[in-house]
């Protein structure tokens, strides 16, 4: 019996010390806004297309002209409250810049509905309006095309940064180029943000 006690104490341990350090990696990652020498983007970001959460495909081609800033999101993160500022800054600069929501499940399971979950939780409790995408992968093997131009310098020109959690930011030039990683602690409508719009 004691064995029996033993053996389950640690594997609770265990999988709690994993959790905990998923955790803190995601809380503690350092921020990776360094200036980053740029050049143009070698795979054209308007040939990329997605499926938005309704189910249609969309062609990049029809943001030609305005900035795009791409975001992971999820609906049961510590970062969720960041669709407020995502919707704002839509309502104020969507003339100039479209905010594009890509739902993941990648970081400890925080975005685990369907799309139709995603989309009513959206709706209901951030009233967004912004383009939405069905959920996606943002990094490993199943990695989705537009995560993969964001995160390789052999398609953008210049970035390997990939998501250290969610509602990461990356910020796409009127001509289709990658000029900007934002951390997932940069606020939609911090300066950091606002001033390269």
């Amino acid at each position: 019996m004691i064995k029996t006690l033993l053996t389950s104490n640690t594997s609770l341990i265990i999988v709690l010390t994993i959790v905990v350090i998923f955790l803190l990696i995601g809380l503690t990652a350092k921020k990776t806004n360094e200036p980053v020498e740029k050049t143009k983007s070698v795979a054209n970001f308007y040939d990329l297309k997605a499926t938005s959460i309704e189910g249609e495909e969309i062609s990049f081609s029809q943001f030609k002209g305005k900035k795009v800033l791409i975001v992971n999101t999820a609906s049961s993160c510590g970062y969720t409250y960041q669709y407020e500022g995502l919707q704002k800054l839509h309502d104020l600069y969507g003339d100039n810049v479209v905010v594009l929501g890509f739902p993941a499940n990648d970081f400890l399971f925080q975005e685990r509905g369907s799309d139709a979950d995603i989309a009513d939780f959206c709706e209901k409790n951030y009233g967004v309006t912004f383009p939405m995408f069905s959920k996606i992968t943002t990094k490993g093997p199943n990695q989705s095309q537009v995560y993969k131009w964001l995160t390789s310098k052999e398609l953008n020109g210049w970035n390997e940064k990939r998501p250290t959690w969610n509602f990461c930011k990356y910020l796409v030039s009127e001509e289709g180029d990658l000029v900007a990683f934002f951390d997932k602690s940069v606020n939609p409508l911090s300066k950091e943000i606002t001033s390269k719009l």
